[in-house]
């Protein structure tokens, strides 16, 4: 059994809505539902009323509410606990990255920092945005690295996490090219003939991007949906066979497009596209919670090499 469920079916018992309560827990509503479905096999017993309307729990439903909540303030007390008793001079670092970044951005940047640095021994939870969100918050990590756009911010109070830029990049639309390294899909396509769109899950923070996109798009773009799913892999092995167009962050499409298995569907016009700032946050050390040693060097040192580039680039700026 798996934590999360608990937390699926307490969301679940209060909202009495399956959608409700996936679009809280920020995943797919089929997912939410294969979640419910796992507790209840886990559990030998059903736990919801599927044959009413709204939503409601059965009487065994009703008995193992309580018990959820007991399990879950449990597990909870019982991290906090050991937690407050680990030695502050651990040398691990724990980040919690949403998936897309911890595949495509995080290798890379943990590679260059590690040559200024020094060596990190790290390790790496690779969340939904949700949960990795929740993992700061919680205590169940040290940094999160996440995108960020104003118009999908992150809600984290400025006055307990601290924050630091880490980049940007574009999210913007791609195809598969043919033998000439022609691009085989073109935006923006017509009513008559709409493009194969290969989206995201409704729940996906990426896919809360690409609606920005489509509903900022002039012109608009011409979509025909022929396959959905929560991963910017999965959309990119999909464009890879040819089966239409997928909006990809640009850090996941660098070797594709080098090597012209991808291009660009937008014809590099830049109409159709959206800039993500690329965020580090961690809580800010308290003497209740002092933190590890090893992330406060990391975080001076982030913090320093972020001030010496706009230094730089003010220096640059400056005219002669």
């Amino acid at each position: 059994m798996e934590t999360k469920w608990l937390e699926d079916f307490v969301s679940l018992a209060e909202t009495n809505s399956f959608s409700r309560s996936a679009e809280l827990r920020h995943v797919t509503q089929p997912a939410f539902s294969r979640r419910i479905q796992s507790l209840e096999a886990w559990l030998g017993s059903d736990l919801i009323d599927r044959t009413s309307y709204p939503t409601r729990l059965t009487h065994a439903g009703e008995i193992f509410y309580e018990q959820a909540i007991a399990m879950l303030g449990q597990i909870n007390n019982a991290r906090a606990l050991l937690r407050g008793k680990r030695s502050t001079i651990q040398t691990t670092v724990d980040f919690a990255v949403p998936h897309t970044l911890s595949l495509t951005y995080m290798p890379r940047w943990l590679t260059g920092l590690e040559a200024e640095f020094g060596e990190i021994n790290s390790r790496l939870l690779a969340l939904n945005v949700h949960d990795a969100v929740m993992t700061l918050v919680e205590g169940g990590c040290d940094l999160l690295l996440c995108y960020h756009h104003p118009r999908q911010p992150l809600l984290l109070d400025s006055s307990q996490y601290d924050m630091l830029s880490m980049g940007a990049e574009a999210l913007r639309a791609y195809t598969r090219c043919d033998r000439h390294g022609v691009p085989e899909f073109a935006l923006p396509g017509t009513a008559e003939a709409a493009l194969p769109f290969l989206a995201y899950a409704n729940n996906a923070y990426l896919g809360r991007m690409v609606e920005l996109i489509l509903n900022d798009a002039r012109p608009p773009l011409h979509f025909d949906k022929c396959y959905e799913t929560d991963m910017a892999e999965g959309l990119k092995m999909m464009a890879l066979e040819g089966r239409g167009v997928a909006f990809l962050p640009e850090s996941a499409v660098t070797r594709e497009l080098k090597q012209k298995q991808l291009a660009r569907a937008d014809g590099n016009s830049g109409a159709w596209e959206v800039n993500m700032e690329i965020r580090l946050y961690r809580e800010r050390p308290s003497p209740q919670r002092p933190g590890k040693l090893i992330v406060a060097r990391l975080w001076d040192y982030l913090e320093q090499a972020q001030q010496g580039r706009r230094e730089k680039s003010k220096k640059k700026a400056r005219p002669e």
